[in-house]
């Protein structure tokens, strides 16, 4: 491993804790944003995570909020939901990314799981020229507001099957983006994507999907 190293992010007056792997110095970089309740120890993520470094590219996964924030939360539930706060912390990592030595000519992309996703869609709506590709696991991009009609990025949507709902609201949001997302189902999956295999296919279309639009070769120095 290239790099293996727990960073703290500068956001404004706080830090986010991340873990930040690259294979190589001239990887494609996947960021994580977590979904409600959740943070960079999710074991899905860092499943996922996992298959994404074994195929040659770089990972950082994070907590969006920090620790007080998250105790408050468990009670509140009023953070999670807070696209606009989760978005604007995403991109300051996507910033952070870029002036870094070692990261800034890597092309980025994101990873969104549940609420994750829309903030993802959003960050890749108001970072164009940094963010080369998305990817929703069981997301709501719904939730991501006027967003969805800015974000000219590849994106692809993964859904259970069985997730009814999330997959109804998926549908509806691809019919208000301007780039048009693919959307995988993965049949009989439920929203955490617990059956056997089904946290595999997901893998394997993140994979796919990030390789083909990152790449492992480096992009001029993306402009926010």
């Amino acid at each position: 491993m290239f790099v293996d190293e727990e960073v703290r992010i500068p956001v404004g007056d706080i830090h986010l804790d991340a873990r930040v792997r690259l294979p190589a110095p001239d990887c494609g970089i996947v960021v994580f944003a977590h979904g409600t309740g959740s943070g960079r120890h999710s074991p899905r993520n860092r499943y996922v995570a996992a298959v994404l470094e074994r195929a040659g590219l770089g990972t950082v996964l994070l907590d969006l909020l920090t620790a007080e924030e998250e105790h408050r939360d468990l009670s509140t539930r009023e953070l999670r939901f807070d696209i606009p706060l989760l978005s604007g912390r995403l991109a300051a990592t996507v910033d952070w990314l870029a002036g870094r030595a070692a990261t800034a000519e890597n092309p980025v992309g994101l990873f969104g799981a549940s609420t994750g996703a829309a903030a993802a869609l959003r960050t890749a709506a108001e970072r164009p020229a940094a963010v080369h590709a998305v990817v929703s696991r069981g997301g709501r991009p719904d939730i991501a507001g006027d967003a969805l009609t800015r974000v000219r990025t590849p994106t692809l949507l993964i859904v259970g099957g069985a997730d009814e709902i999330v997959l109804d609201l998926n549908r509806q949001a691809q019919q208000h983006m301007t780039v048009r997302p693919r959307l995988e189902i993965v049949p009989d999956a439920t929203h955490l994507f617990e059956e056997p295999g089904a946290l595999d296919r997901v893998s394997a279309l993140a994979t796919d999907w990030f390789l083909a639009n990152l790449g492992t070769a480096p992009t001029a120095s993306p402009a926010s």
